[in-house]
């Protein structure tokens, strides 16, 4: 007779988030090959300032400061906050996003494990109100590197010569146009093949990562397959009644951060409902969130508004979703 628990590999945080980071790479490899070595850079002052804040709060908690640091834990939130700024926003700008992430929505709950909204989606939504100037500039993809670090370290903003405009935002803004279509629009130097112009493989190398993630067991399928089946089957049902003012879902779903979003971003296991019904109801609802935000919000990109949204609903979702027990059922008049 075995008894439990069955858990026969060795599951531990370091490796969970160390595998995590592994399949960021192919993601980053095409955002670097797209557009260029800044985001390296990024990566480079959002790890530094994660790990040092994670010191300094586990410090004042008087907590040990090596097992909290060497657990990736904060790396992995740090590279997710950097991965979803533009490249070339001030040092500055990242460094408030991180210490965002990490003191006020990681440690402020109680640490890891603890947060109820996603680290990275705070942030960002946070540098999105307070600077959407910035927030808003991504970098061209004939940008040279020099350029752009000089931009990182706070040079000045040549806005026509070192940014372009994302294929979301372009087709959000041409799409107010009288006459406009979705056709015409797509027209613009943004757009490739299917969505944004060099985006596409980065959104292909962060597909790949998350293909490595299933099949390390890091995550499961459930949320993953409902987020871009809902983002995906929502954009096809009105691409296909009105294709003049609705982008294709293929469109969705390789354009700004869809492909982080599905392996990345959903799928954070602290944030993120545990069931594997509320998985897929709450992967779901982000996707509707973001085809909805997209199509009619004020922002291009609605994804971290729509996982904070869905955030909320957790709770809810979880005790609503409960698998059956086994050996009991329900009576007649619902006692158990």
């Amino acid at each position: 007779m075995i008894h439990s628990p069955y858990v026969r590999k060795p599951v531990s945080v370091q490796r969970t988030m160390g595998l995590v980071l592994i399949a960021l790479l192919p993601g980053i490899a095409a955002y670097v090959w797209q557009a260029g070595a800044a985001i390296l850079v990024n990566l480079l002052i959002a790890t530094v300032v994660a790990v040092l804040a994670e010191a300094l709060v586990m410090r004042l908690r008087q907590r040990p400061i090596g097992v909290a640091v060497t657990d990736l834990s904060a790396v992995l939130t740090a590279w997710l906050v950097a991965l979803s700024l533009p490249a070339i926003v001030p040092w500055w700008l990242t460094t408030c996003a991180v210490l965002v992430a990490i003191l006020a929505v990681k440690h402020l709950y109680g640490g890891l494990g603890q947060n109820p909204f996603n680290p990275a989606m705070v942030a960002y939504c946070t540098m999105i109100v307070a600077f959407p100037a910035l927030m808003s500039q991504w970098p061209a993809l004939t940008t040279g590197p020099d350029a752009q670090l000089a931009l990182i370290l706070g040079g000045a903003r040549d806005l026509d010569a070192i940014t372009g405009a994302t294929a979301l935002d372009s087709l959000r803004t041409g799409l107010r146009a009288s006459g406009a279509s979705v056709e015409s629009v797509s027209q613009g130097a943004a757009f490739g093949v299917f969505g944004s112009r060099g985006w596409e493989w980065v959104a292909a190398g962060y597909a790949i990562g998350g293909l490595f993630l299933l099949a390390t067991g890091i995550i499961t399928w459930h949320m993953p397959v409902a987020f871009i089946a809902a983002l995906g089957g929502t954009a096809i049902v009105f691409w296909l009644i009105d294709p003049t003012h609705y982008a294709s879902p293929l469109f969705h779903l390789a354009s700004g951060g869809a492909m982080l979003a599905a392996f990345f971003i959903v799928t954070d296991p602290v944030s993120g409902a545990t069931t594997p019904r509320g998985k897929l109801l709450y992967a779901a609802g982000i996707g509707l969130l973001v085809w909805l935000i997209r199509s009619f919000g004020a922002f291009p990109d609605g994804i971290a508004f729509a996982v904070l949204l869905m955030n909320i609903c957790v709770p809810l979702l979880d005790m609503k979703t409960q698998p059956r027990v086994f050996g009991r059922r329900e009576a007649a008049g619902g006692d158990k």
